[in-house]
């Protein structure tokens, strides 16, 4: 069977699931890309920092100096939070899937009796895809965002390292 009947079997709650996926994946190849980036040019961007605080703060550029940090670090975060909604929404759809198959298996149980086990296969065939398909999303969703989450951290700690240092020596 290929992927596309797959999806087609798991129904509606399945193609929410793929319109996710690509939504978040999405995103996290663009967070990916924007951190390296910012990464690279970490130095240049502690000195536009300092100079910046320099510039508007003047003698009190030290004192809000991790704020302001925060604050540019935070514009970095720009889509996370789809990231984090994906990552915990694609398990619980793939459940929702999960009782709907079955109650839906359990309905035709209930008007046609066990004579024909392929009717009832379906439902449960649909409460297993939604599963899985909920799972395989969710996953790697959690594991981008946290290792995204992380990154941001980083980043923030060593743009604090670098830019401090330039507004002491003042």
């Amino acid at each position: 069977m290929r992927l596309i009947d797959y999806v087609n079997q798991g129904g509606a709650i399945t193609w929410l699931l793929v319109l996710m996926n690509i939504t978040g994946l999405t995103l996290i190849l663009w967070r990916f890309w924007v951190l390296r980036d910012f990464g690279k040019a970490l130095d240049d961007r502690a000195e536009g920092i300092a100079q910046e605080l320099k510039k508007t703060a003047g003698g009190n550029a030290l004192s809000i100096a991790k704020d302001f940090i925060t604050a540019k670090v935070s514009e970095l975060e720009y889509g996370m939070t789809v990231i984090r909604v994906i990552a915990t929404v694609a398990p619980l759809m793939g459940l929702l899937g999960t009782v709907v198959g079955i109650f839906e298996a359990f309905q035709i149980i209930a008007a046609k009796g066990l004579d024909n086990p392929g009717d009832f296969a379906s439902g449960i065939s649909l409460a297993l895809i939604t599963t899985i398909a909920g799972l395989i999303v969710g996953i790697p969703h959690s594991i981008a965002h946290n290792f995204l989450s992380g990154k941001l951290d980083v980043l923030e700690i060593q743009l604090e390292k670098r830019v401090l240092p330039r507004l002491a020596g003042n």
